[in-house]
């Protein structure tokens, strides 16, 4: 029988108020802290399964609810409420639950890693520009959307970026002019990979049929690594 991840809901303290969030811990109990950001969908069963499997891998990994427990069941619903979340309540929120894991007695590292998918990797390059040194590690998937910051200028994380060539929602030429302005403004380390893929090719629940299983598993082990290499 395959060993189940423990896991648990939680809150924290955040934006003056308190915010809630799905933790998943490695068997050990601790490890490296990774945040999980969502899709524009919520903190959905996907999300869910990916702090799981970081957790088997080692981390403690945290899936902040953005939208206060609503769930989106279509691109229209999950249009009108990704557009009702201030960028900078999102961001905030966060904020949040870097403190939360580097308070934590669970996490063994120094810094936290951030890794998000669709509009969660635009908000983890918000995250990484918000929190400096504090965030070692940082991976977007397919990043688009409100969080995108406009300047990079405080990123001290090594970034790690996955895009589909056949992405509509953010073009691939996009995507590599972005790798360049992080890399100009920041100086950090940036590697972006791209795919033969559509947008949301990770997503193995994607309703649009997007998930490609090839490209998915290849940008999965290489996010790992990286942040195996990177969270310390």
């Amino acid at each position: 029988m395959a060993r189940q991840t423990p896991h648990q809901n939680v809150t924290f303290p955040s934006a003056g108020g308190e915010a809630h969030g799905y933790l998943a811990l490695p068997e050990s109990g601790k490890g490296p802290g990774v945040i999980v950001i969502q899709e524009w969908w919520g903190l959905v069963d996907h999300i869910r399964d990916v702090a799981d499997r970081l957790a088997a891998e080692g981390f403690v990994a945290l899936a902040p609810d953005l939208y206060g427990g609503r769930i989106a069941h279509d691109r229209a619903e999950a249009a009108e409420i990704m557009a009702k979340l201030p960028e900078d309540e999102g961001a905030r929120l966060l904020a949040g639950a870097v403190d939360y894991l580097l308070s934590s007695d669970a996490v063994t590292s120094s810094t936290v890693g951030a890794i998000g998918f669709c509009m969660g990797g635009g908000f983890v390059l918000a995250l990484a520009a918000q929190q400096g040194e504090r965030i070692s590690a940082a991976v977007p998937f397919y990043g688009v959307g409100r969080g995108v910051p406009d300047s990079f200028k405080g990123v001290r994380a090594a970034i790690q970026g996955h895009y589909g060539e056949q992405d509509r929602s953010y073009p691939a030429e996009k995507a590599r002019a972005q790798a360049e302005q992080i890399r100009r403004e920041s100086g950090t380390e940036v590697t972006y990979y791209f795919y033969d893929a559509p947008h949301a090719f990770h997503n193995d629940q994607n309703p649009a049929g997007n998930y490609r299983p090839a490209e998915a598993r290849l940008a999965w082990s290489r996010a790992v690594q990286f942040l195996k290499d990177k969270v310390r």
